[in-house]
């Protein structure tokens, strides 16, 4: 996959958000996909003393979930950590990962926020306008808004308020466990995308695609930390590539 619109990354915290307001105007709200055969989960983890860092993409056959393939890439995060800022910070690598794919998904879930941001315009919302993809936020904790708490039972949904306006859905996927944050990212509408987020439910508090990229970025970070601490370094884990 290769991006469709280019974004700068060297840029001060002010001026990305600056760009954000700027490139906010640009997020497709609708449903515009066609049929939705494979979803890929996006997930980065890293390693706080060298700002090193493992992006992972795991595509998945849509509906019967079964995976299909995956890619990742390692690089070192250049922008500093801002709250409201993460794109700037993990998309340069994320990308990285997507252009390794030789499954083109249709729809992307995202292990962060769309719509739900301080500018509307969070890291799924960005990622999606750069690859011109179906995207969708799926994130653990809340950036903004208000919402009550959803029923106890799995499946229960209550409204993410931002200012006065419906930014996501909150959504218990299992039952008496901590609800997760759904959220418009780009080309997606909010009914579609808690749809196909249901569909990536097996059991488990976070979807499927994102669980498994998340397993996937922390096993490539371990198996580098282990190789780092070893003396014999002439086997490097299979897949282990860096960015160019």
């Amino acid at each position: 996959m290769k991006p469709k619109t280019r974004t700068r990354w060297d840029l001060t915290p002010r001026e990305a958000a600056r760009l954000q307001e700027r490139l906010r105007d640009r997020v497709e709200l609708r449903d515009r996909l066609g049929p939705v055969r494979y979803v890929a989960g996006a997930d980065l983890a890293f390693i706080p003393k060298t700002n090193l860092a493992f992006a992972g993409v795991v595509v998945f056959r849509f509906p019967e979930m079964a995976e299909a393939e995956r890619a990742m890439a390692r690089g070192k995060l250049r922008f500093p950590y801002v709250p409201g800022l993460l794109s700037f910070r993990e998309t340069p690598i994320l990308l990285a990962a997507f252009a390794r794919l030789k499954i083109e998904p249709d729809v992307i879930l995202v292990d962060g926020h769309g719509l739900a941001h301080p500018r509307r315009f969070g890291i799924a919302c960005h990622l999606g306008l750069i690859l011109d993809k179906p995207t969708i936020g799926c994130a653990k904790s809340r950036l903004v808004g208000e919402h009550r708490d959803p029923a106890p039972r799995a499946g229960s949904t209550a409204p993410l308020v931002f200012q006065d306006a419906k930014v996501g859905v909150v959504l218990r996927t299992r039952a008496a466990v901590k609800p997760i944050y759904v959220t418009q990212g780009h080309r997606v509408s909010l009914p579609t995308a808690l749809q196909i987020v249901r569909k990536c439910l097996d059991g488990f508090r976070i979807p499927k695609p994102t669980r498994a990229a998340d397993s996937y970025v922390r096993e490539l970070r371990r198996q580098y930390e282990t190789r780092q601490a070893t003396p014999d370094r002439r086997s490097p884990p299979v897949g282990l590539s860096r960015l160019p």
